[in-house]
Formats: C-alpha cells, sequence, structure tokens
C-alpha cells in the first residue's frame, strides 16, 4: 500500500540491483491502476512476536461469502519464509533466498494439498526446478534499464504448457515502459509509469491490453497523489466507463484505512459501489 513518500516510491531515486524478478516487469504501472481499490470490505491485523515472527489475519466480506486466512513470516539472514493457512485449509509456503549468487535471488513455493494429485506441487522461480507433474521456470536478464523475461511452466503428465509468457521493461529515473506477452500468445499487455512530481509522490499510469481471441481492447489509466505525508488519494477510469477512486489515510505508523468508491458513467442510474479496507500494524 502507499503510505508515504520514501526513496523507492518518489521518482524511483534508489533502484534494486539488477533486472528484478519476472513479477517487477510492469510492477508499477499496476501497482498504481489497481492495488489497494476494494469494492467489498477487507480487515487485516498483523502482529510480531519476540522471536520476530511476524503473524498476520486477514478477513473479507464479499458479498454474502466471508473469507479469511492466516500467514506467518519468518526472516533470517537472507532467508525468508511465508506460510499462509486459507478457509479451505491450504497451506501455501513460499520460501526466499536473496542473493544466493550476487544479482540472483531464489523462490520456492508449494502449497499442501494439491487438488489434483494429492501431492505436493513444487515451484521455483529465477533457478530451474522440475517435479513428477510440474516444470516451472521464470527468470529475468539484463540490467537496471532493459529487462527482459520469461515465465514457463510445463505439465508433465499431459506434455503441454500450461504457462507461457515473455515481457520486456524500460526504465529510466522517472519513468517504466513495459510490454508482456501473456496466456500463451492471446493477450498482448502494454504499460507506462511516470513519475510526475517526486516530493508528493505524483505519478500517472496507463495500460492497453488486447486479447486476440476476443479481439478486445481495454485501457486503463489513472493516478496517485498525496495530499500530506499520510494521506494518498488514487483515481483510475478503464475504456468501459468505470471510474473509481480512493483515499487512504495512515492514522498511526503501518495502520492503513482505505475507502474506495466506484461508479459506471454508461449507467449512472447504478447504485456506486463502495469498498472498505483497514490494516492494523503495531
Amino acid at each position: 500500500m502507499i503510505s508515504k513518500a520514501n526513496d523507492t516510491d518518489l521518482g524511483l531515486l534508489e533502484m534494486v540491483k539488477g533486472p528484478g524478478l519476472y513479477s517487477d516487469i510492469g510492477k508499477k504501472a499496476r501497482d498504481l491502476l489497481y492495488r489497494d481499490y476494494v469494492s467489498d470490505h477487507k480487515f487485516t491485523i498483523t502482529t510480531y512476536s519476540t522471536t520476530g515472527v511476524a503473524i498476520t489475519s486477514s478477513g473479507l466480506k464479499k458479498g454474502e461469502l466471508f473469507l479469511a486466512d492466516v500467514s506467518t513470516q519468518l526472516k533470517n539472514k537472507n532467508l525468508t519464509t511465508d506460510v499462509k493457512v486459507d478457509t479451505n485449509s491450504n497451506v501455501y509456503t513460499t520460501i526466499t533466498v536473496d542473493e544466493p549468487a550476487p544479482g540472483l535471488k531464489t523462490i520456492v513455493s508449494f502449497v499442501v494439498p494439491d487438488q489434483k494429485s494429492g501431492k505436493v506441487p513444487l515451484l521455483l522461480t529465477i533457478f530451474f526446478c522440475s517435479c513428477k507433474s510440474l516444470v516451472n521456470f521464470s527468470g529475468v536478464a539484463g540490467n537496471n534499464t532493459v529487462a527482459l523475461g520469461t515465465d514457463l511452466s510445463f505439465d508433465t503428465a499431459t506434455g503441454n504448457f500450461t504457462k507461457c509468457n515473455a515481457g520486456l521493461s524500460f526504465s529510466t529515473s522517472d519513468l517504466i515502459a513495459s510490454l508482456a506477452l501473456n496466456d500463451k500468445g492471446d493477450t498482448v499487455s502494454a504499460s507506462y509509469y511516470h513519475t510526475v512530481k517526486p516530493v508528493t509522490n505524483t505519478a500517472v499510469g496507463a495500460e492497453l491490453t488486447h486479447s486476440f481471441s476476443g479481439n478486445e481492447n481495454t485501457l486503463t489509466i489513472g493516478t496517485q497523489h498525496l495530499l500530506d505525508p499520510l494521506t494518498t488519494v488514487k483515481a483510475r477510469v478503464n475504456s468501459y466507463g468505470k471510474a473509481s477512486a480512493l483515499i487512504q489515510h495512515e492514522w498511526r505508523p503501518k495502520s492503513l484505512f482505505t475507502i474506495t468508491g466506484e461508479v459506471d458513467t454508461r449507467a449512472i442510474e447504478k447504485s456506486a459501489k463502495i469498498g472498505l479496507a483497514v490494516a492494523l500494524k503495531p
């Protein structure tokens, strides 16, 4: 969540070593356009034990349905372990090793149980890993300016690719442009993120997506701005006439209160959707 100005958010003044992960391609634009927008009611609380373990409990009311999960995070030097349990008794585990070698990051994740096979599928990004049913590879090559990456998944049981994505990113001190080919070549997305005023974290962004199978184009544009060091406003509109805005206030350190509103400009007679999210951290 965007809460206050810092060196990372304000103008990308401090860039990470190397090209980053595949998920970083286009992430700035996606965060500006989609992150923190909620159409339902969400509550999140995080606590920390004396040993440094972070425990986060989340609840989401979506219509008449209520979903919840509990996650824990433990950091030890360059090793981070995340474990999450949801309402369906699924256990998601992610182990991240930061720079086991210069410029590399390793992420190992698995889910228990696997509904299809009853076994534990193992997924490894950056490095290559195979198991009995799934082979996955995700990697990025380049530098802080230009990065080219791919994200592939192959199911050895069926002999088919379940995921085949590729992305290209170009970055400068105040803008990021990216191009991604997803859904096994069926969808192409181009995104743009530009820092307008670093002091107030003012930025604009846009994403254009084309679906070849549906022959449809979707354009989303948005902006964000800090009213003060603790209050952020964001707004966006897409080519289908959906306009959304949010205001987020950090009423205490790392504790956020967010209100989101959405209207359909093509059906203005319909009631606006209101979402509420509360995140508490000690």
